[in-house]
């Protein structure tokens, strides 16, 4: 049951659904449809957010969560996870909120829930990181955390990431790097952000990738792809067209939509537009998308190149050469 210093923290700890509204943030309606699916994406985080953020337990967190339709449940498990890991880097109460999530029913969201660990990165101070950060253990999905905390700054200052394409550099988690990569897996998370931007524009969105560097559209392409096959918003005409304008980086795209149908099938919330997308997007189902990621997990611990990036790379390889080992 619900405490009071639950009901207070959660009043205190969530933001406003306000800042979910597409008028709010400035972004495009391409139509009233999609304007509401973006909408109740960003309700639906919000909705973890604020039953993590008064749980007093993981095992109640989670009743909460199992009630959101799969649709939408992954988000609310993203926003849970930005709760959680606020929760931990606070001083006050215990530090292992996000780790105790993780050892229950979230394990089948572990691809979101670090998602949600980057987006409090960018809301608490940079001593709490270590302790923010502390339930993100796994040293090949950490870099996860980084395309959080990207989309997190695409979407709240879309001007400065999108529109002036910033480039962050020189960011200090992890501690042992490589920093270098840092900036390319936040990329990815501008990429997926950048989905929500345009309004599900495919058209708009790679007009957008576009006036970025060369070398920073793969990874914006990889978040595009992965934000298209998991929240959706397009018909199969749209998704051929974001095909065919990713251009060199079709490759890049298929591994994004790839990661997005393995992270629905490991919990079990395919939905008909995931398997349009993983379809058209990589040409597989996503049960053939999710044992392609599966078996293509490197099994090294990072070094020169973080084992994240070799992971992806197999993934988009097999992807532009089917039949390929």
């Amino acid at each position: 049951m619900t405490s009071t210093l639950g009901t207070l923290r959660r009043r205190i700890l969530t933001p406003s659904t306000s800042e979910t509204k597409l008028s709010v943030r400035g972004f495009a309606e391409k139509t009233a449809e999609s304007r509401d699916l973006l909408e109740t994406v960003g309700e639906s985080f919000l909705a973890g957010y604020a039953h993590a953020a008064e749980s007093s337990s993981a095992p109640e967190a989670e009743d909460s969560l199992e009630r959101i339709p799969d649709a939408f449940r992954g988000f609310a498990y993203e926003g849970a996870g930005m709760a959680l890991a606020v929760r931990d880097g606070l001083p006050l109460g215990h530090r292992h909120h996000v780790r105790d999530f993780l050892g229950g029913r979230a394990e089948k969201h572990v691809y979101m829930v670090y998602v949600g660990v980057g987006w409090a990165l960018a809301r608490v101070p940079r001593f709490c990181w270590g302790a923010a950060t502390s339930g993100a253990t796994d040293p090949l999905l950490r870099w996860l955390v980084h395309d959080g905390y990207g989309f997190h700054q695409a979407y709240f200052h879309t001007d400065r990431y999108v529109h002036q394409q910033y480039h962050e550099t020189g960011f200090p988690w992890p501690a042992d790097g490589p920093r270098w990569y840092a900036s390319r897996a936040i990329d990815q998370g501008i990429g997926r952000a950048m989905w929500f931007v345009c309004g599900t524009d495919p058209e708009s969105l790679a007009s957008t990738i576009d006036k970025f560097p060369e070398s920073r559209r793969p990874d914006l392409y990889a978040g595009a792809g992965l934000a298209a096959t998991y929240a959706g918003g397009v018909n199969e005409e749209e998704l051929r067209l974001l095909r065919d304008r990713a251009g060199d980086c079709r490759p890049q795209l298929a591994q994004g939509s790839a990661f997005a149908a393995s992270a629905r099938v490991m919990a079990g919330l395919v939905v008909p537009h995931t398997e349009l997308a993983s379809q058209v997007l990589c040409g597989l189902t996503p049960g053939q998308a999710d044992a392609l990621c599966q078996e293509s997990k490197p099994t090294r611990r990072d070094g020169d190149v973080p084992a994240y990036e070799t992971w992806r790379r197999r993934i988009a390889g097999r992807l532009a050469h089917p039949g390929s080992s």
